[in-house]
């Protein structure tokens, strides 16, 4: 027997064909959205951790999809850019029918939740959590799905910390009739405490909206910030047990 043949044959060489990527490498933290009056606005920052090290100062988490949708990445940067992948092909090919319709932000939701529970299915799941926003035909849609497959829509949504230490804050403050300005300092505001209680965070954020005119991604920039608290400065006095 030729050694190719015993290769094909070797039942070690075919369980490290099929092996899984397990645990992500680098990673981006909260994306955090909301529904205001004329649209969606999202925001994140452009940090990229490699393990516990911010690798990664300008990557991009929040892209447009076809004309009606905007997505925002929490999770596995190169899972993120498979994503991206698997959502140009179908927009292509629904462009390509050429009739004058287009996939809206529902559809592309739907599209994603059975992306990500097929993929878990199979035990090699994409390691991201996922928020997909846009407006169609004067309606504003709001979702997100985890790497399970979970999802749900609402009025706000966020991965990751975000939604232990933002959502409290939208849902004391957030209303359907928000401005654009206040929408964008209710973000600011929820991306500044997440700067200072997440370690994988960076003072380098975007804020995108989507409306039906079309979609407006931010330059970079940073908010600020003060350390100056007392907690801050000493965080474990009058903590039992510690060093």
């Amino acid at each position: 027997m030729s050694e190719s043949n015993r290769a094909k044959q070797s039942p070690l060489i075919s369980e490290a064909a099929s092996e899984r990527t397990q645990y992500p490498y680098v990673t981006g933290t909260s994306v955090v959205a909301l529904k205001y009056k004329d649209g969606i606005l999202m925001a994140s920052d452009m940090g990229g951790s490699y393990g516990s090290t911010l690798r990664y100062k300008s990557v991009e988490r929040i892209k447009p999809i076809g004309k009606h949708s905007l997505l925002g990445a929490s999770g596995e940067i190169s899972d993120f850019q498979e994503i991206l992948r698997f959502l140009d092909e179908l927009i292509l090919y629904d462009n390509m029918w050429d009739d004058g319709n287009s996939l809206g932000p529902k559809e592309v939701h739907n599209y994603l939740t059975r992306v990500m529970y097929n993929r878990r299915n199979k035990f090699d799941p994409l390691w991201n959590s996922l928020i997909l926003g846009g407006v169609k035909n004067g309606q504003k849609y709001l979702g997100m799905v985890s790497m399970i497959g979970v999802n749900f829509e609402d009025n706000h949504v966020a991965t990751g910390f975000g939604n232990h230490l933002a959502r409290p804050i939208l849902r004391d403050e957030w209303h359907e009739n928000l401005s654009f300005e206040d929408g964008v300092k209710l973000l600011e505001k929820c991306m500044r405490v997440l700067l200072y209680r997440d370690r994988s965070a960076v003072n380098k954020f975007q804020v995108a909206k989507i409306t039906e005119e079309g979609v407006t991604i931010s330059q970079p920039y940073s908010l600020k910030t003060f350390w100056g608290f007392s907690s801050f400065q000493n965080p474990t006095v009058g903590a039992e047990g510690s060093w």
